[in-house]
């Protein structure tokens, strides 16, 4: 997506309030495949954002439901100004990593799937949600990530499957982008 059409979004985000403490946080959620990570480069490149890529902090391909509970405590920190704190995770070892630190920022954007979880909105600005067709999602997820992915695609969609049905994400997104 080129800058400019991000120019909407940009002219949104300002007119929004921080919802944690002085910090605005953005929270691009979708399923596997749905161009997060392209979209919210774009944001970033727009913004001047700070960004937390949940690809860093989810503990595995079971990991889902753990995560946005992890963010909720980054983000209670960020919010009184404090350095919000989680373990990294290291696909390559299959284990916890080094920690990743959140410093407070006048913007932070949230990527990956949960960042729209009911327990994270009280700290959400705006909300987007990005739709693909899931045979779109699954090319590109398997394009981007190949043999690493595929044992997982279904394990991981099921996971999906439980976080849509429990938070409704799309159902509370102030921007849905098809993508």
């Amino acid at each position: 997506m080129a800058l400019h059409r991000y120019d909407a979004l940009v002219d949104l985000i300002a007119d929004r309030m921080p919802a944690c403490g002085s910090t605005k946080v953005v929270a691009v959620d979708g399923r596997s495949g749905s161009g997060k990570t392209a979209f919210t480069a774009g944001l970033v490149a727009a913004t001047g954002a700070a960004v937390l890529h949940l690809d860093d902090i989810y503990p595995g391909w079971h990991g889902l439901a753990a995560t946005p509970p992890m963010v909720a405590g980054v983000l209670a920190s960020v919010a009184v100004g404090e350095v919000g704190v989680a373990p990294r995770w290291s696909w390559v070892r299959d284990e916890p990593a080094s920690e990743l630190r959140v410093p407070p920022a006048p913007l932070l954007v949230l990527d990956g799937v949960g960042s729209g979880a009911t327990v994270l909105r009280p700290y959400l600005s705006l909300l987007i949600w990005l739709d693909a067709p899931a045979d779109v999602r699954r090319s590109r997820a398997l394009a981007r990530d190949g043999d690493t992915f595929a044992p997982y695609w279904d394990i991981w969609a099921e996971q999906e499957e439980t976080y849509l049905a429990a938070d409704h994400p799309r159902q509370h997104a102030d921007v849905v982008i098809p993508t």
